[in-house]
Parts: C-alpha cells; structure tokens; sequence
C-alpha cells in the first residue's frame, strides 16, 4: 500500500471510529444502532428490488413476522338483538411465518493495488464503503431466493448460490405452506411442462391457475407480482433483442420487454439470482429482511502478510414471507 493511501485508509477508519463513538475501529466492535440503520439503508437503496421489499429492524433474535395486520376479510354482522356478542376477528393471526436471525458473515478483501488505484480519486472514502454495501446488497437477494439452509461452516464451492447461508424466501415458502407449491402436475413426474403436448399450454395458463393456490380473498390484489426466471422468458426475450437488432434498438429490447411484459394479467418483475424453472406470485411487500438490533458487528485489519485490507462484518437476518397465505410458487418447470 502506498503512503498516500495508507494516510486515506487511516481516515476512513477515524471516520468510522467517530461515527460508532469508539477510539479505535481496528479492534471488533458492535455497529452504533444509528450508524446500523444509516448502513441497513445504504444497502437497501442500492439495490432497486431491495426498495421495493421490507427490510426491519428487530430487537429480539426470534419471534414471528410482524407486518401482517389485518390480513383477510373482517366485514360482517351480528344479531346483537338476539344477545349475541360483536366478536372481533384477529386476521394477524393467519398464516404468520417465524424468524429466527442467523448470524452472517460479509467479509471482503481488498487487494493493496485496488485501493492504490481508488486512493486517486476524490471520494476515496465512498467508494470503499459502496463496494462493502453494493455487494452485500446482492448477497442478500442471493440468499433470499437461493437459501436452503444455515450451515455451521458454509461452502461456497459447493453452494456458489449461498444456498447454505440461510433459508431464502422460498424455502420457506416450501416448510412453511407446502400446499402452496407446484412442482408436479402429473404425480410422480417431478416436473411441470409447458407446452403444446405440456400440462399448460402457455406460462400464461400457468400463472393463470397458479393464482388459484393463493387464499381467496387475495387473488384479484392490484398489487401481485409474479417473478419468473429467466429461462423461461428466453423465447419472449430472444424475440424481443432480435426485433431489436433490426431497428438497431437491442441493448434495449430485453428492457423494455421485461418491463412491460405480463402472464396471466400479472406485471412481471426479473429478480436477480431468481432460481431457473421456476414462477412466483406474490407482492413484493411480502417478502422481508429481518435485521436484529445490535447485531451488526465489524473489524476492519491491515492485513500486509496478504497484501491487503480486510473489512469483516456480520449481521444477525433472517428472510421473512409476512403472509404464508399470499404465496403461489411453480418449480421444476420444463418446455415441451
């Protein structure tokens, strides 16, 4: 490292010390809730999806999803006439998932030539910390749609998906609301075809009666969403870029398709890390990221025996369907 970015990486970890009221930030430390909110945000406004679901902060390591409120149909009468009583509904009550926040790790490495070169420019400072939050942004949605489990020692050779770092979304749609998930049609075929000789004939039938597996009363919501993954749009796509090439409009076409695109009635919404054969409908406020409070910690090291920086942060999260009964998940979608 250079002289004049060491003084540049001295200042950042002043900064950070300042910030989290701490004389030092080279020795591990808890994240100031202040300063953890103003990160969990960062994080969050990095990441166009990220915006559009919930990420909370939560005191206790465990508990049930919390954003449920009243979630179905209240409206009713009573004879009170007849001496009966009025009784209130507790709709909150329906299908609620559990959390429990698992620590994970975000630790990152930073080679001594990669911040000799940042060092030249003026926001040296911002962006270190854009890196750090810019990836974990991506972790998460990795995790979110790809986790299975929470391993005691994760293999990201094994799992290059995270799929061992915590259970996504969709794992815990299929522990959770088993009879909300299509992964067969025919029984014992293991898989769900599209096609002219398919179980459905177009994604559109599919959605169509996917929507079907959600409660009632949620089934005709302005705001559903269905996410479906790329392979199975590639035809749409493919069309689109070549109509593109024509009117030398491609690095749009895929774009524009995807964001006008609709099956079944419903917008489509192309997910990041969104595992392959499959379709989900739900709102995208259904999905959360639970981050326990104070359980951000970070240590920041000059590590010269590997000619590099080293920032390690963990958090404390769990991945949350606020309403088990607002889901509709198709896997193991093949085209015949």
């Amino acid at each position: 490292m250079r002289n004049e970015t060491r003084a540049l990486f001295n200042g950042y970890l002043d900064q950070v010390a300042k910030l989290n009221g701490i004389t030092s930030a080279i020795v591990k430390f808890n994240v100031a809730p202040s300063v953890q909110q103003k990160l969990e945000t960062a994080i969050q406004e990095s990441s166009a999806l990220l915006q559009k679901i919930n990420v909370i902060t939560v005191t206790e390591q465990e508990g049930e999803s919390i954003l449920l409120g009243v979630n179905g149909p209240i409206a009713g009468r009573t004879n009170t006439a007849g001496g009966n009583r009025r009784n209130p509904a507790d709709r909150s009550a329906l299908n609620k998932d559990s959390y429990s926040c698992k620590q994970t790790n975000f630790d990152s490495a930073f080679p001594y030539p990669l911040i000799d070169a940042w060092a030249k420019f003026p926001d040296f400072q911002v962006r270190l910390s854009k890196a750090i939050t810019d990836r974990q942004a991506l972790d998460r949605l990795m995790i979110g749609f790809n986790g299975i489990s929470a391993a005691a020692a994760t293999d990201i050779a094994a799992n290059p998906l995270l799929q061992d770092v915590n259970k996504g979304w969709l794992q815990k749609i299929r522990e959770g609301a088993a009879d909300r998930v299509m992964d067969e049609v025919v029984e014992g075929s293991k898989k769900v075809t599209i096609g002219a000789t398919g179980d459905y004939k177009s994604l559109n039938g599919l959605v169509y009666d996917l929507v079907q597996l959600l409660d009632p009363w949620h089934r005709s919501r302005p705001d559903l969403v269905v996410l479906v993954s790329r392979d199975l749009m590639h035809d749409k796509l493919l069309s689109a870029v070549e109509k593109g090439a024509a009117s030398n409009v491609e690095e749009n076409a895929a774009n524009e398709i995807l964001s006008k695109a609709r099956l079944g009635g419903l917008p489509v919404v192309d997910a990041p890390f969104f595992p392959g054969k499959t379709v989900f409908i739900t709102t995208l406020a259904n999905l959360s990221i639970y981050v326990q409070e104070g359980g951000r910690r970070r240590y920041l090291k000059d590590e010269p025996e590997y000619d590099r920086i080293a920032d390690y942060q963990s958090s404390n999260d769990a991945y949350v369907i606020e309403d088990l009964g607002l889901v509709a998940l198709a896997e193991n979608i093949e085209a015949v």
